[in-house]
């Protein structure tokens, strides 16, 4: 996540810099700093932002659970925590998930996989622009 990205993010939340620095326990200068880009944002920080934007959207619009977007046969299925914790929306925020064969081994790898993918971008279209 960028920082322009960033900003997007929490202007579609419509908080603050200070409502979003509660929202992720962090400071309003970390904030400011991750707007700027004067600081990296950390993969924690870029998850729980990209969950509150998920669920906002979840509230406006119904989307397809990931197993069924991407055809997965039923082993496949069982064997993925997004269908055993029945977060087909959030698939890409839970680790471990088996979009490809096999779990991806860290969070910056699974996010190269899952913007690409169909589940991830529907949740995080913007209602207004479509984008």
């Amino acid at each position: 996540m960028d920082s322009r990205e960033f900003l997007t993010l929490r202007q579609r939340l419509q908080k603050t810099q200070k409502e979003m620095a509660q929202l992720l326990g962090t400071s309003i200068r970390a904030v400011q700093s991750f707007e700027q880009g004067w600081r990296k944002i950390p993969p924690l920080i870029e998850r729980q932002m990209l969950f509150l934007a998920a669920r906002k959207d979840k509230l406006r619009r119904n989307t397809r659970p990931c197993w069924e977007v991407r055809k997965c046969s039923p082993d496949l299925r069982e064997a993925c925590p997004a269908w055993e914790f029945r977060v087909g929306d959030l698939c890409w925020f839970i680790n471990g998930t088996i979009c490809r064969g096999k779990p991806e081994k860290n969070w910056n790898r699974k996010m190269e996989v899952c913007r690409k993918c169909e589940v991830f971008g529907s949740g995080m279209r913007s209602p207004k622009s479509g984008s």
